[in-house]
């Protein structure tokens, strides 16, 4: 939704935000730490606008220190006249070299990135993480990903530590939905320090390759990816980690299910027919594989006209609740399909990290999740 001309524009913010001086000099525009500033029409009406910006800094460490800053960035906009709610997010990047390496990955001195799987002694469960939770779907484009990152950030928000693994290797969304620009880290070549975001320990393949690059690997190296991406990644101390599955129920699934110490699975699916068929293959491979599922999430469950307020279900109603009660498993929750939920993950904050409605049901989710032991 756009802004019209007469209210504030960009310009008029980054002015602002340019007088906010760093300790060690500069400002937040000069030193270029401004991503994903956004506008739109703010919910109190009167001609407002509702300003979202993410403040990057140079690493994990500095931005543990930026907090009052990122306060005062808020504060300096909120000032503005015109502007009716402001939303400023931290985030880091860590250290990368000037180039690739001579053995893959940019940015990790040495470091190769997607080899054949080693053998493994046991599964895989990284240190200090208590729990793995896999995000899955039976196929693509039911909002498996935006699921898995608002989860994440709603799980962050009621006090967990939260890491996000995408497991996505051929379609890695996570660092665009989560306004990550950075690349990881590895001082040894062998070690990889994750980014943070929204309060998520994050890593995905995304992060490693260009964004218009493609990833044209077979099975083995996608299984070698994905235990780099487990064993090698320095997750610190987790409550939970969370696995953006692919879509379907292939090498990746099957290697974590079979390599990990998984605690369990979320399915995500619309109410269509069509997506319930995929969404029972899932469910199938699971229990194949005897993985608990710990319950569905019915995804683009409503759309709310935002002009008659009449609900329409686009995609059916109540399909997963149906599958759900069939199989004797928990409906999660029921989310709709919404425009601020899309502008937010394409704007690299994801919706959960508001208080809007959306962010609500997310963090109902959550609550539902840690009061049954699952997160």
């Amino acid at each position: 939704m756009s802004v019209s001309e007469n209210q504030i524009n960009e310009a008029q913010i980054k002015e602002a935000l340019a007088r906010l001086a760093l300790p060690d000099g500069g400002t937040l525009i000069s030193r270029d730490m401004i991503r994903a500033l956004t506008l739109q029409p703010d919910a109190a009406g009167a001609g407002a606008v509702k300003v979202s910006f993410v403040i990057e800094a140079p690493s994990p460490e500095i931005a543990q220190h930026m907090e009052p800053l990122r306060r005062a960035a808020e504060a300096a906009v909120l000032a503005l006249s015109g502007v009716g709610s402001v939303s400023a997010a931290l985030t880091a990047h860590g250290p990368a070299s000037a180039g690739p390496s001579a053995k893959g990955a940019p940015g990790a001195p040495g470091l190769k990135f997607g080899g054949h799987a080693k053998p493994q002694a046991g599964p895989i469960k990284p240190a200090g993480v208590a729990r793995i939770l896999a995000v899955a779907s039976g196929k693509g484009g039911v909002g498996k990903s935006t699921v898995s990152a608002n989860l994440a950030v709603a799980l962050s928000r009621q006090g967990r530590r939260v890491g996000l693994l995408d497991a996505d290797i051929y379609g890695p969304s996570q660092p665009r939905m989560m306004g990550v620009t950075g690349r990881p880290g590895s001082a040894d070549g062998k070690v990889i320090e994750p980014l943070q975001a929204h309060g998520v320990t994050m890593m995905s393949i995304g992060l490693m390759v260009p964004e218009d690059k493609a990833v044209v690997w077979r099975g083995p190296m996608l299984m070698g990816a994905l235990q780099q991406m487990l064993g090698q990644v320095n997750w610190g101390e987790l409550d939970i980690l969370i696995v953006d599955l692919p879509p379907g129920t292939g090498d990746v699934q099957l290697t974590l299910c079979t390599k990990s110490e998984l605690s369990g699975a979320i399915v995500v699916s619309t109410p269509q027919d069509v997506a319930l068929i995929d969404a029972r293959k899932a469910l199938d491979m699971f229990k194949t594989l005897k993985t608990p599922v710990l319950g569905l999430i019915e995804n683009m469950s409503f759309f709310t006209c935002p002009d008659c307020g009449g609900e329409h279900h686009i995609f059916g109603h109540g399909g997963v609740a149906a599958e759900a009660e069939a199989l004797g498993l928990p409906l999660l929750g029921a989310l709709p399909i919404d425009l601020e939920t899309r502008l937010a993950g394409d704007a690299g904050r994801p919706v959960a990290a508001g208080d809007g409605a959306i962010a609500q049901a997310y963090g109902q989710i959550a609550k539902g999740l840690i009061a049954g032991g699952m997160a």
